[in-house]
């Protein structure tokens, strides 16, 4: 089975601004975690800066997926340029902008590419970086009389425990770091000699 890594990505937006012969380039960037999400935060950045000349952006996620696009720009300029920023920051799972107000003065091909590119990076160099890690959601059935096994296993494997009830029996909402899911499921259903119901979700978190 193929190792799921961790992905790099931020914790928060955060924006920049510069100018470059009187054009006002303002770079922001986005935690995002769907494509959905992404086009939604794009159409609400369009709506707040109506005024603006471009609205040039890249987004990435884990599972390959990306987008850019220089919106009027000539091609090559802004689009690529701001995907080659987040890229070098090796990250995934966000949305990087950069706005641009036209002052008057055109910059040229080469100069308006490292406007673009420094926006970007300028912007992603002062986000917070942090390193997420792929958990499985798991939710465990046992007996009453399993309860020490369970609370013990889950704490070896520094399981998250999202919800926990008692009704007929013990039921457990939790989350396993991905890669140790099924390591943890073979030896929680060996110790409780198969007296146990679990069942996972397909879904990726990543946490």
């Amino acid at each position: 089975m193929q190792k799921i890594e961790p992905i790099n990505t931020i914790n928060r937006s955060f924006e920049t601004k510069f100018k470059e012969k009187g054009s006002l380039f303002i770079g922001q960037v986005y935690p995002v975690k769907t494509q959905e999400e992404a086009l939604k935060l794009l159409e609400n950045i369009k709506k707040q800066y109506y005024d603006a000349t471009h609205h040039c952006y890249a987004y990435k996620f884990n599972n390959g997926a990306f987008k850019y696009s220089d919106d009027g720009e000539p091609s090559g300029t802004a689009g690529i340029r701001i995907l080659n920023a987040i890229e070098h920051f090796e990250l995934t799972n966000l949305l990087a902008i950069v706005i641009r107000y036209f002052g008057g003065v055109k910059l040229g091909v080469g100069p308006l590419g490292k406007a673009y590119y420094n926006s970007a990076f300028t912007t992603l160099e002062s986000a917070q970086v942090i390193r997420k890690k792929p958990y499985r959601k798991i939710f465990i059935t046992a007996k009453f009389s399993h309860l020490s096994n369970v609370h013990r296993l889950l704490a070896n494997y520094n399981a998250i425990i999202n919800n926990t009830s008692y009704d007929d029996a013990p039921h457990f909402d939790c989350l396993l770091e991905i890669n140790n899911a099924q390591q943890f499921q073979n030896e929680l259903t060996e110790t409780l000699k198969g007296d146990v119901v679990i069942k996972q979700s397909d879904e990726i978190l990543y946490i």
